[in-house]
């Protein structure tokens, strides 16, 4: 039997949606199942903390990013805590999430989602635009 030509160019059109994430999009997520086998570790960033999933913390300080930066590694389903603290008022947003919480200075917000949806998504600061950190949702 032949196989048509265009399931070669679906699969890659496919991929290529999978691989764009965000796009500018802040659709929730919605619920997630997580899966009982424990987390891989980390590519870059934050660390393991079995069955409750990853803990991430950043600190903005003089507009200067520290902690848990650059691109994070997730697995499908597994579970983030993120706690942000900051010495300026503004709004933490994961995009991709609709996941949000406002900063006070001195003061940790935290956001927690489960990476239901595969894609990259930065984690930005509202008023002043910095990125915080990228999570690669695999």
């Amino acid at each position: 039997m032949r196989t048509p030509l265009f399931r070669p160019a679906l699969a890659a059109a496919l991929t290529l949606g999978v691989l764009t994430g965000c796009a500018g999009t802040d659709e929730p997520a919605g619920p997630a199942s997580i899966s009982s086998a424990p987390a891989p570790a980390p590519a870059t960033g934050g660390a393991p903390t079995g069955s409750a999933g990853r803990e991430l913390a950043v600190v903005v300080a003089g507009g200067r990013v520290s902690g848990d930066t650059g691109r994070i590694v997730l697995a499908l389903g597994e579970h983030v805590t993120i706690t942000v603290t900051s010495d300026a008022a503004d709004e933490a947003h994961l995009h991709g999430y609709d996941a949000e919480a406002e900063l006070t200075p001195g003061t940790p917000a935290t956001l927690e989602v489960d990476a239901a949806i595969p894609g990259v998504f930065e984690l930005e600061l509202h008023g002043s635009g910095t990125v915080l950190l990228t999570l690669q949702v695999e």
